[in-house]
């Protein structure tokens, strides 16, 4: 396997803008927990490894409980998953794939049904950046888990 660039190395001034981004988003109306739920859930659509590592690392930090987290494959099915979570599913799958006709109207009567207007667009922020942040480590091969020791995410226990 070919050795990609290290993107952070290679345009720094724009990384630290886009962390500042991420930073900007995790503080908005959106509960960590779904924050969590979504980033794996987008980077497992995705097929980005390095970011389904790290925030099944960061969930399990915040607590969350690992039966979810291996349910959230197929979270329709399942029944551990609340109403708003699952709206929060649905958008980020809908956003994530988006289908040739757009995202269709029923996907977003559920989520309205679920979130504010304000938190339909921190929610729609978060789905931005999570799928920005996978395409990057999925073009460049980041390597999971490289980062642990880096964001702390050792303290999961889950090496």
């Amino acid at each position: 396997m070919t050795q990609r660039i290290n993107y952070v190395h290679q345009a720094p001034e724009l990384f630290k803008k886009f962390v500042e981004f991420s930073g900007a988003v995790k503080d908005s109306t959106i509960e960590e927990k779904i924050h969590d739920l979504v980033s794996i859930r987008a980077s497992q659509i995705n097929g980005c490894g390095f970011c389904v590592d790290m925030h099944v690392k960061q969930a399990t930090i915040h607590g969350e409980r690992p039966l979810r987290l291996h349910h959230l494959a197929i979270w329709r099915e399942s029944t551990l998953f609340e109403p708003r979570e699952r709206a929060a599913l649905a958008w980020t799958e809908a956003l994530t794939t988006l289908p040739a006709q757009g995202v269709p109207d029923e996907v977003y009567e559920r989520v309205r049904g679920q979130l504010s207007e304000k938190e339909l667009t921190d929610l729609t922020y978060a789905v931005m950046n999570i799928n920005a942040w996978n395409r990057i480590n999925v073009a460049f091969r980041t390597v999971p888990g490289s980062s642990d020791t880096a964001f702390g995410l050792d303290k999961a226990k889950l090496s």
